[in-house]
């Protein structure tokens, strides 16, 4: 469904989704990248990502939290309530990486298993964080690109209905 938004409206409807990929693109990638060169001499500079992570994650979830009570409009607060939505499943998937990682080093330190069986063990654990990263990345540029166009699934219309101030443009048809 789309709605008419103010542009005030739309602005503060995009600040979580542009905290959500600041976070996704700069942090878990570019400097990922960049301190995985100085990880060999430095490896606890690697402790910054999921540093930045949970602070800007926790963020969300807290501002998402707030929404309501703050008096966000119904577009923003349902905005944020997506952003929160995806952070909680990527916490997830960072949780189920951290997991399979520490059960790789359990396998290294206690059951002195074949470095090249963790390494597999540790690849099996990383890639579901990097297919999220991308997916999360793209589902993101999607919302920015909903917002700007005053849109809201139906979904979280039914979940959330708006007050009848929102003019609806147009209704997608039912089938």
């Amino acid at each position: 469904m789309r709605f008419e938004i103010s542009e005030a409206e739309q602005k503060k409807a995009k600040h979580p989704h542009e905290i959500f990929l600041l976070n996704l693109i700069t942090n878990h990638i570019l400097v990922f990248v960049a301190l995985l060169g100085m990880a060999t001499t430095y490896p606890q500079l690697l402790l910054i990502i999921p540093i930045i992570s949970a602070g800007a994650l926790g963020y969300i979830l807290y501002q998402a939290s707030q929404s309501t009570r703050r008096g966000d409009s119904w577009f923003v607060m349902c905005n944020w309530k997506i952003a929160a939505q995806r952070s909680k499943f990527f916490l997830i998937m960072i949780g189920l990486m951290v997991v399979v990682l520490v059960g790789a080093m359990v396998a290294i330190e206690v059951l002195e298993a074949p470095f090249v069986m963790v390494a597999a063990i540790g690849g099996v654990g990383v890639l579901p964080v990097m297919l999220a990263v991308l997916a999360l990345i793209m589902m993101e540029s999607d919302a920015l690109y909903q917002v700007r166009h005053g849109s809201m699934s139906k979904s979280m219309v039914e979940r959330f209905p708006p007050p009848p101030e929102y003019r609806v443009i147009d209704e997608p048809e039912q089938s």
